[in-house]
């Protein structure tokens, strides 16, 4: 059985209190200058970690990812047909 996952952003204030973002999951990146951290943590879990983290004194925003919902599966377009037909030509 495969966990879904689903990333927060954490908007926070000062740097040093990123150890404390740390243990709510997965740090993928943080960035020191626009003071934003990305975290990954299963989707069941999802609700009470951001309670948790808008709790905290020093996080100013928490945004969750939207990419769990979007479709990514793509169909593949047929080729147009005249462009088939170019190709060909110099053969």
């Amino acid at each position: 059985m495969e966990i879904q996952r689903q990333g927060i952003i954490v908007w926070f204030q000062h740097r040093k209190n990123i150890k404390q973002i740390r243990k709510f999951g997965n740090l993928i990146y943080v960035s020191s200058k626009l003071r934003y951290a990305v975290l990954y943590a299963d989707q069941i879990e999802i609700d009470s970690i951001v309670t948790d983290l808008e709790k905290l004194p020093f996080v100013s925003k928490v945004d969750l990812s939207q990419k769990p919902f979007m479709k990514t599966d793509f169909e593949n377009a047929l080729p147009d047909k005249a462009k088939i037909y170019d190709y060909k030509m110099g053969l």
